[in-house]
């Protein structure tokens, strides 16, 4: 399982974050210190880490001065908005650079962009009774295979990489179809009904009034 160690102060956006990525099937540790994360780098390996800049004991930019030699990726995360403390954050070696409040939707792709980079993804999803290879693009409920088009795809991986998250019609159909969403819902509404149709999973595959859609997994 891939591991993930989240650094920032602030409790809430640390519980946020490891319950968004523990849904999405990462083992996450949150810590709020500068130098009790020092420690478990060192004690530890993880495969990303998700460091903010303004820390109590030693700032993020001392700790990716620490970090970089040992080549873990990193995606700063950060209320420093303005260019020049994202370009510092990326000329001492990180990855990526999520500026504060964010959408936990991008958060996970975000998180995905960067392990496809250094080849540490989860080749394999599941949730309920489906079972996704992601790189083989091919999918199974209970063995059986289910054959679905390229978008039913997309927005499956979405769904399971982000269980019992509400996510926004804007959202999904901006992350599978590529393009900016203009209200018109009936495309994407098709496809998630072909999707509950051909997975069973009418119950669990909720809308969600007045935002969009919800995949409900529980135990």
């Amino acid at each position: 399982m891939i591991k993930i160690l989240i650094v920032d102060d602030e409790k809430p956006i640390c519980d946020l974050i490891d319950l968004n990525l523990s849904a999405a099937g990462y083992h996450c540790t949150a810590v709020q210190d500068g130098v009790e994360a020092l420690d478990l780098i060192e004690e530890r390996d993880f495969d990303l880490i998700l460091l903010d800049v303004m820390l109590p004991g030693v700032d993020g930019y001392e700790i990716m001065d620490y970090i970089r030699p040992l080549k873990i990726p990193v995606i700063f995360i950060t209320a420093r908005y303005e260019v020049r403390d994202r370009v510092k954050g990326l000329r001492l070696g990180a990855d990526d650079y999520l500026v504060k409040p964010f959408d936990v939707v991008e958060l996970v792709a975000r998180v995905e962009a960067v392990l496809r980079r250094y080849h540490k993804t989860d080749n394999t999803l599941s949730a309920l009774d489906v079972v996704v290879d992601v790189d083989g693009r091919q999918v199974t409920k209970n063995g059986v295979p289910v054959v679905l088009t390229n978008k039913e795809f997309g927005l499956l991986v979405l769904f399971i990489r982000n269980k019992n998250v509400a996510l926004f019609r804007e959202t999904l159909y901006e992350q599978v179809w590529g393009g900016e969403y203009t209200g018109d819902s009936r495309t994407l509404d098709l496809h998630v009904q072909r999707l509950r149709k051909k997975l069973g999973w009418e119950r669990c595959l909720t809308a969600v009034y007045k935002v969009g859609y919800r995949l409900e997994v529980h135990g």
